[in-house]
């Protein structure tokens, strides 16, 4: 009777189209592998030090960064917002690039609660910094300026990979005046995937590293931030001052497990679904396009892509309109075949 009710309401059948989500590499759901890892992991209390799963997540992140240890927190933001607090006092300074992800997008905890202003400088099309740019940003020792503490990078940028061998000379820049260095390596597997260079490689110039286990790698939920001991043990206590403390955290440590021993190396296929999506939008006649990695920009008048946006989403493929560009994320719930089912259905729209 409940049934026949709703049905006669009008409630719509939400199952008979497949939903395709593009709108980040955040909405993917945990295979049934990770389900698996997760009803089995052994827990305890991660505030006590004693949760198996959690332990075993830290100790794996920290080795494959390349890093003394490891701390897993709730998301991104609060591990860069961490690494910020345990590397700065207040009144101190954080140079970072204006379009990166700790600078615009995380609601400037770092001045907010811990009284460290951030310098922006100005990127380049790959979200790159230049050495002279940094080393013109570092404040002298001078009364007038804040203590120019930290240098924050970030790789990959908007799906940009950043040049290795860029980000060790502006490491030695920061380095020779004093700083430390942070990496908000939210994306780094994707960086890593499509160089073919180990993590720790990657990660060498760093003093500490944020890592996302929710973009690409696929959990449900969750960062880990790695550096030396003396710096996790002093994170640590910063984690707690946000609130961030954990308990039978091990069924969520448990998939970010599972996500860096099955889901870095298959990173190549979201890579391989962005370059054929990109492929054929370009092929569509007025349509200009720019793809690295796993995402895909799609160039379009603000009022065409939030046209664009209303006609996908009638056809189960959810996008977030943008200006000037609207961003494409592939990742590991895209398929070849949904990759088809989007450039029909762009093209589609664009010709009609």
């Amino acid at each position: 009777m409940v049934a026949t009710a709703c049905s006669s309401m009008g409630v719509k059948n939400t199952n008979s189209i497949q939903q395709i989500d593009l709108r980040s590499d955040t909405v993917t759901r945990p295979s049934a592998g990770m389900y698996d890892a997760m009803m089995s992991a052994p827990v305890g209390d991660d505030v006590y030090g004693n949760d198996e799963s959690v332990n075993l997540l830290e100790v794996q992140t920290a080795r494959l960064l390349g890093k003394e240890a490891a701390l897993f927190v709730s998301s991104g933001t609060q591990s860069n917002l961490i690494a910020m607090l345990t590397h700065c006092a207040r009144g101190e300074e954080i140079i970072v690039g204006d379009d990166y992800h700790a600078y615009i997008a995380e609601a400037r905890g770092a001045s907010v609660l811990g009284g460290i202003s951030l310098s922006p400088l100005a990127v380049d099309e790959q979200g790159s910094l230049r050495v002279d740019q940094v080393k013109a940003a570092i404040k002298p020792d001078n009364i007038h300026y804040p203590v120019s503490r930290l240098l924050c990078l970030e790789n990959t940028v908007s799906g940009s990979v950043q040049a290795p061998e860029n980000i060790k000379d502006l490491a030695a820049v920061a380095r020779h005046a004093g700083l430390s260095i942070h990496l908000d390596g939210a994306r780094l597997m994707n960086a890593v995937v499509a160089l073919g260079e180990p993590a720790a490689s990657l990660s060498e110039p760093f003093d500490s590293v944020s890592l996302c286990l929710s973009k690409g790698l696929g959990a449900p939920v969750g960062s880990v931030l790695s550096g030396s001991a003396e710096f996790i043990e002093c994170a640590r206590r910063h984690r707690k001052l946000l609130g961030g403390g954990m308990r039978q955290a091990g069924i969520l440590a448990a998939c970010g497990t599972y996500a860096l021993e099955h889901n870095i190396e298959r990173l190549a296929e979201d890579h391989a679904n962005a370059e054929l999506l990109a492929e054929g939008l370009a092929a569509i006649e007025g349509v200009s396009i720019r793809q690295q990695t796993n995402m895909v920009f799609l160039e379009l008048p603000a009022d065409n892509a939030r046209e664009l946006q209303s006609s996908l989403a009638d056809q189960g493929i959810l996008i977030s309109a943008g200006s000037p560009s609207t961003r494409l994320v592939t990742h590991l719930d895209i398929t070849t075949q949904d990759v088809e089912r989007i450039v029909d259905a762009v093209a589609g729209f664009l010709k009609s």
